[in-house]
């Protein structure tokens, strides 16, 4: 019983997710220049009557790569297929997605960085020329097979550029990054959202939930979601700026919309290394945290706001992450002194 609650929970939340999804390009709030770039290629391919170009999206999770390839297919009129990196694990997988394109498909392939080298030898001919090169057979009598494929445009979405290889990097015809929305910026989506959730919400709020949301439309929407949970059960289901605190506050999260494990992170770099500078893997194991998500989640935001920085020497606490926690800045020189 409690698994069936579970599941059906998370399949709320995800038709949510999806319903908070931008339908329409004037739908889209931030990333000016990149949409705008993205227009224009698309005008452009539209009059040629031509796919566009290859198109990859980088930047930290949550700031809308996957929006961004879905309102692409729907501008161009197209089908959009959607994968992701550790999804193909075989040539075969890849060879299936491939054939079953349509022509001006959109293939969306999430987490790029993590497709092995096996398929990235494929895709070079299959976004260069449009062909895909199939091994029959092993040794002596192996052959091999061309099939033609349809205009495709592959729409890649990865938060770790720099592994991906320099030869499929290539062969993209445009590359974009998407940067941290303003405050500004992620009022708007959350009054957006909040319309379609049909919640009442107070502009101070708003204002507080926005501050919270580490500048990732994502975590907006996601706050949002729980403060609304948290007025309809403590209160008379209208979020306040008192409720909205009061939600953040159970939730952990303080007013820079740091959680735990940020405190956690900067705590023990300050107090187990001095401040820094530290390596990544010390820090891990400071934090009983893994590396992975050190650098995934909590250091792009971290140092976005300035209260981290990478050295070449490690990782380094700033005077305003000190100032966060409330505790002194060492002196000069002091640092050196572990």
């Amino acid at each position: 019983m409690a698994e069936n609650l579970i599941a059906k929970e998370k399949t709320e939340d995800k038709n949510l997710d999806l319903t908070l999804r931008p339908q329409r390009w004037d739908e889209y709030i931030g990333q000016g220049a990149v949409k705008e770039n993205l227009r224009i290629l698309i005008q452009a391919a539209k009059g040629r009557n031509e796919s566009i170009e290859h198109v990859l999206l980088y930047g930290p999770a949550g700031l809308g790569k996957t929006t961004l390839a879905m309102l692409i297919a729907r501008e161009m009129n197209t089908n959009i297929k959607i994968t992701s990196g550790p999804a193909i694990e075989r040539v075969g997988d890849l060879a299936s997605i491939l054939t079953n394109l349509m022509a001006g498909d959109v293939l969306f392939i999430d987490e790029a960085h993590r497709l092995n080298k096996m398929i990235e030898e494929v895709l070079y001919p299959a976004m260069e020329s449009r062909t895909l090169d199939i091994i029959i057979g092993k040794g002596p009598s192996a052959r091999t097979i061309q099939l033609e494929l349809p205009p495709f445009t592959l729409v890649a979405a990865t938060t770790r550029i720099g592994l991906i290889s320099s030869p499929l990097r290539s062969r993209f015809g445009v590359t974009f990054r998407l940067d941290f929305y303003t405050q500004k910026d992620i009022e708007k989506i959350l009054e957006r959202s909040a319309k379609i959730l049909k919640i009442q919400i107070e502009k101070p709020a708003l204002e507080l939930v926005a501050r919270a949301s580490r500048q990732t439309p994502r975590v907006a929407n996601r706050l949002l979601k729980r403060v609304r949970d948290y007025a309809q059960v403590h209160g008379d289901g209208v979020v306040t700026a008192t409720t909205a605190q009061e939600a953040l506050k159970l939730l952990n999260i303080d007013e820079l919309g740091l959680e735990e494990s940020d405190r956690r992170l900067i705590q023990a770099i300050i107090t187990k290394f001095n401040g820094g500078p530290v390596g990544l893997q010390s820090i891990a194991a400071a934090c009983s945290e893994e590396i992975y998500t050190i650098e995934e989640v909590n250091e792009p935001y971290l140092m976005q706001l300035g209260l981290i920085e990478r050295t070449q020497r490690g990782r380094l606490a700033t005077k305003r992450a000190y100032e966060h926690l409330g505790m002194k800045f060492p002196e000069e020189g002091q640092r050196l002194l572990i």
